[in-house]
């Protein structure tokens, strides 16, 4: 059974969605948020869930931590984005994170370009409005600037969690 609202899988015996709260009134009904690509008409199924983050928040955390919330936020980012992408076969947030310690940073700039790609194509897939900005990502990772591309990576990923 899934949310009317937002295509949630409730649990049996639930009385509200545990995602957004809308009451279940007796059942759920089957999933309703298929979404179909623009270009090829096909459906592609319901969109999974993907947690909003407040940036404010995130950012603070990862300051006020010395930068200890920032390795879950990277790993949480890029499991999400795999998931949206559809693309669970390429490295997981905490394989990226090795990765990136292992090259002493080399690894999360091709990172920052790869974000912008999968956020782009899961767009494309979902009918949401995202930018290609992996040019972006990158020039502000090499400048040192990778909060504020984690930031508006993460205000992409929270396109999906609103809509």
């Amino acid at each position: 059974m899934y949310c009317k609202n937002c295509g949630y899988q409730i649990p049996e015996g639930a009385n509200n969605c545990p995602n957004c709260g809308t009451p279940v009134n007796g059942g759920a009904a089957p999933v309703q948020n298929n979404y179909s690509q623009p270009n090829t008409g096909q459906t592609v199924g319901p969109r999974p869930t993907i947690q909003k983050r407040d940036l404010v928040i995130t950012i603070i955390l990862s300051i006020v931590t010395c930068g200890l919330y920032s390795i879950y936020w990277f790993v949480v980012m890029t499991d999400e984005t795999n998931l949206l992408s559809e693309r669970e076969k390429t490295a997981g947030g905490a394989m990226s994170f090795v990765y990136s310690l292992v090259t002493c940073g080399i690894y999360s700039f091709y990172w920052y370009y790869k974000m912008g790609k999968k956020l782009e194509e899961a767009g494309q897939r979902y009918g949401v409005q995202i930018s290609d900005n992996s040019i972006l990502y990158l020039v502000l990772g090499v400048f040192g600037l990778g909060i504020v591309s984690y930031a508006l990576i993460q205000s992409d990923l929270n396109r999906f969690a609103t809509q």
